[in-house]
């Protein structure tokens, strides 16, 4: 059996992530970070379900300075566990927030670089080094800040915000995106800065292993040993959700990669711990199983026997101990065994891994994020709309997105979006393209099946 893959260790609070300590488990929270009691409610929820720490979007200084408040109480209350700032677009607020909590995510895609649009820009080497020397000179004073308040730092790149730049310099593709991390991961490790967790995430399970093993062997080469945090972002919720969070993170689980976990469903934080939890204890028994499967492939098919008693832990093993043979294309057909379930059940099982596995589409995909403080609309409400309207359109993706903040990046892969751009306010898309701005949210649904609807005529 794979053994772990040995990482430094990232001190976050009071908490180690990496070397010996055990994986770790989190979430992050929904409620506008400007709500203090709403806050410590809900990170009392995570927190007591097992999250071992907790984040919250941090779009603003408003927001960076009340997690003073929230921290205070959460202390005050008994509950020590770290608590993370998540920083786009303004770096000065990761400066304010690292004065306030353990830990304090940035995204390379918009930490200097403005937001993407999807343009191909043209740069000469030299051009190019002016513009790594503009986000070392944004991001020493952030180390220094870090340094001085004992902030742990996490470098998180989502497949869905990379910036033009690096697009235009080496395309949407895995090494687009390691490089986007190693930019600036060689800035921290110039600054003697060690205290550092490494993300990298999509919504499309394939294009995630693939690229956090490229991470992996850059790292390796270059003498780095950083712990990693694993998620499939946008991964959606029920069963598609955990299906396809397991696949992915599974897949490197069973690999020995991974120190830290979150599972991001379209449902209440709370619900991600024990998801996330089972995907931990599961890590022996899966990664038995993903060799002996492996070893008994025959014609194109994986042939799996999975011992398990509940629905949702048969999903889980069976999509931990398989995900890495389809990602790697060992075989293109699956059959699951269990005679404590139906046949019907268990080929809808699997069709549901392969698609995670982006290799058979049997019904409509959606790709949709957990939410956060950012999301200003229901999220959950609009998703059983949505689905209610279209799960009969088998192969269309369609995705459902808070924020712009990974909304036309991670829908690159889909038909269509549904974007929140505002209080009150939705953008819809055919692809990268906006095609309708602002529309009142009690008319987006309503719209989107139009948009549809039209295109299918």
């Amino acid at each position: 059996m794979n053994t772990r893959r040995i990482s430094s260790v990232c001190h976050v609070g009071n908490i180690g992530i990496g070397g010996d300590n055990p994986i770790r488990i989190q979430s992050m929270a929904t409620i506008d970070t400007n709500d203090t009691e709403g806050c410590v409610a809900q990170a009392k929820r995570i927190i007591d379900a097992g999250g071992e720490l907790v984040r919250f979007t941090t779009q603003g200084s408003r927001e960076a300075e009340n997690m003073k408040n929230i921290s205070a109480r959460l202390k005050a209350d008994g509950y020590p566990q770290p608590l993370v700032a998540d920083v786009h677009f303004t770096a000065h607020t990761a400066d304010v927030a690292a004065q306030y909590c353990e830990k304090v995510r940035i995204n390379p895609g918009n930490y200097v670089d403005p937001g993407r649009t999807f343009k191909h820009l043209e740069y000469t080497d030299e051009a190019y080094q002016q513009e790594l020397k503009k986000i070392e000179a944004r991001l020493v004073p952030f180390i220094n800040i870090c340094k001085e308040h004992h902030t742990a730092v996490r470098i998180g790149v989502n497949h869905g915000s990379l910036s033009d730049r690096i697009m235009s310099r080496y395309g949407d593709t895995p090494e687009g995106i390691v490089e986007s991390c190693m930019e600036f991961l060689r800035i921290f490790r110039r600054e003697q800065f060690d205290d550092v967790v490494i993300s990298i995430k999509a919504s499309n399970t394939v294009v995630m292993v693939t690229t956090v093993r490229l991470l992996v062997k850059t790292m390796d080469a270059e003498g780095m040993r950083y712990p990693l945090h694993l998620g499939v972002t946008e991964a959606g919720e029920g069963e598609d959700g955990r299906i396809k969070s397991a696949l992915g993170i599974g897949a490197l689980l069973t690999e020995g990669i991974g120190d830290t976990i979150r599972v991001s469903l379209s449902e209440e934080p709370e619900a991600e711990i024990p998801v996330a939890r089972q995907l931990v204890n599961l890590i022996p028994e899966c990664t038995l199983l993903r060799q002996q499967t492996e070893a008994s492939i025959k014609d194109d098919t994986i042939t799996l026997e999975v011992d398990a008693t509940d629905w949702e832990t048969l999903q889980l093993k069976a999509s931990m101990a398989v995900g890495a043979l389809l990602i790697d294309h060992k075989a293109h057909q699956l059959v699951i065994n269990n005679p404590r379930f139906k046949t019907e059940q268990m080929v809808a099982l699997a069709d549901a891994i392969l698609q995670a596995a982006r290799i058979k589409f049997t019904k409509t995909e959606y790709i949709s994020c957990p939410g956060c403080g950012r999301t200003l609309y229901n999220l959950q409400e609009t998703i059983a709309r949505i689905k209610a309207a279209t799960s009969h359109l088998a192969g269309l993706k369609i995705g459902i997105m808070g924020c712009i903040v990974n909304g036309p990046g991670e829908m690159a892969d889909a038909d269509y979006g549904y974007v929140g751009a505002g209080r009150g306010k939705i953008s819809l898309y055919r692809g990268k393209e906006c095609v309708m701005k602002n529309i009142p949210e009690e008319e987006a649904v309503e719209r989107l099946l139009q948009l549809i609807a039209a295109d299918n005529r």
